[in-house]
């Protein structure tokens, strides 16, 4: 079976048709196979986006840009620091 990648919206709508088929009666192993998924990939993504609507989901990855920013912010700052401090013990 070739492999497919799913963006967040579109992982996003396959958790929730997988919700409607277990809720009209189906077994979650059923409703990932006429989904197009595994039910390994479905519990995954369960528990990473499960109950996320997509504002948060925007919200998320707005938080996770920002995070890499300043992760790269404070790395810049050690370094200077490292700097610095070889240069007073010279």
């Amino acid at each position: 079976m070739a492999r497919k990648r799913y963006g967040e919206d579109g992982i996003l709508r396959l958790i929730r048709e997988v919700e409607v088929h277990c809720s009209n009666g189906m077994d979650v192993i059923s409703a990932c196979r006429a989904a197009g998924v595994s039910d390994k990939t479905y519990y995954g993504w369960r528990r990473k986006y499960g109950g996320m609507s997509r504002a948060r989901l925007s919200e998320m990855k707005s938080l996770e840009k920002e995070n890499q920013r300043l992760k790269k912010i404070v790395a810049d700052l050690e370094l200077d620091k490292l700097i610095f401090k070889e240069s007073l013990d010279y």
